[in-house]
């Protein structure tokens, strides 16, 4: 038995996984929220409080891994693999970041988990790139070896904003004066949505309906202006749908054309499949395609919308299968 888990800004999933003919059987699986926990080892140990004992572990987590040690990215907790390792008596225990254990379930996942967005003629081997927008931003590589993709972690959803455009630049003034420093994950996530939002309003671009603005304090504001902007019931909401996406479009063309992803991009977390209809529009796609002269390179490249919600763990358990005799 495996236990995987995908850990995430909002929420924790753990499941067992049982290896069977090659394919790894989900067994059965939990939610928890992140944020009502103070330590990732007190809700592995709720987890296995049945007294499965897995074989091996492997944990995908939102943040930088270094060392077998991680500070979460949007939470407040710090990770080490060996303390972590003692407190759940398992001696295979691994810790790797979310976006690489996503990057190790592209490669299980059926025609039915994804959605493609262009069509590409000719051949299309070669190394891959997973981007994730969420609570934050992760990227990842697959690089192809001749044989078989190999999976490696990035922080390229803390790289600089580059905007595209007068209104793009002055969203990039207004979260200067917000953050300092500006990284597409100030925008490619959920509270990022809420800050296109808050630009729009802000700088009388568009006026807020005051029916929306009451909606929105009533709960989650990015899903509460997805939706809007998806059902056309809000124009404020609909204008920083529409940035966002041109913003990912351009984002995630960058990250193709840093991986030389010739083998395939795809767009995972839990937004993307929650935008679908906002994706699979032209704004997306032109963006993506707007490289001057590597036009032609990235209009070879597929792109594909991820929408199992269990990739990460997949690929975590798939980790856990390949390296955790290992650890």
């Amino acid at each position: 038995m495996i236990l995987a888990g995908d850990i995430g800004g909002t929420n924790a999933r753990l499941a067992y996984f049982q290896p069977q003919n090659g394919h790894l059987r989900l067994v059965s699986e939990r939610v928890f929220p992140s944020r009502e926990h103070s330590e990732l080892g007190e809700i592995v140990s709720e987890f296995l409080s049945d007294g499965t004992r897995p074989e091996a572990a492997c944990f995908g987590i939102a943040g930088p891994v270094r060392n077998g040690r991680v500070e979460t990215s949007n939470l407040p907790w710090v990770i080490e693999q060996s303390r972590l390792a003692q407190q759940i008596h398992l001696p295979a225990t691994l810790l790797i970041n979310d976006l690489e254990a996503s990057a190790w379930g592209i490669g299980a996942l059926a025609a039915g988990d994804l959605v493609p967005l262009n069509r590409v003629s000719g051949p299309t081997v070669g190394n891959q790139a997973v981007i994730a927008p969420g609570t934050g931003l992760g990227e990842a590589g697959l690089f192809w070896d001749g044989n078989r993709h190999h999976v490696f972690a990035c922080e390229g959803g803390h790289a600089d904003f580059a905007p595209q455009g007068e209104l793009q630049i002055e969203l990039l003034r207004y979260l200067r004066t917000r953050f300092g420093h500006v990284s597409y994950e100030r925008i490619l996530s959920g509270p990022g949505l809420v800050n296109v939002y808050e630009f729009l309003r802000d700088s009388g671009v568009e006026k807020e309906s005051p029916e929306f603005a009451a909606t929105l304090r009533k709960g989650d504001a990015a899903a509460a202006i997805s939706r809007a902007a998806l059902a056309g019931s809000d124009s404020l909401a609909q204008k920083a749908l529409e940035i966002w996406i041109s913003v990912y479009g351009a984002e995630a063309s960058n990250l193709a054309l840093k991986v030389m992803a010739t083998g395939g991009l795809f767009l995972a977390g839990g937004i993307s499949p929650k935008v679908l209809a906002g994706l699979t529009g032209p704004l997306f796609m032109q963006s993506f395609l707007d490289k001057g002269r590597l036009r032609a390179l990235v209009e070879s490249i597929p792109v594909q919308v991820v929408t199992n919600e269990k990739a990460g763990l997949l690929g975590a358990a798939r980790c856990a299968a390949v390296r955790g005799c290992k650890s």
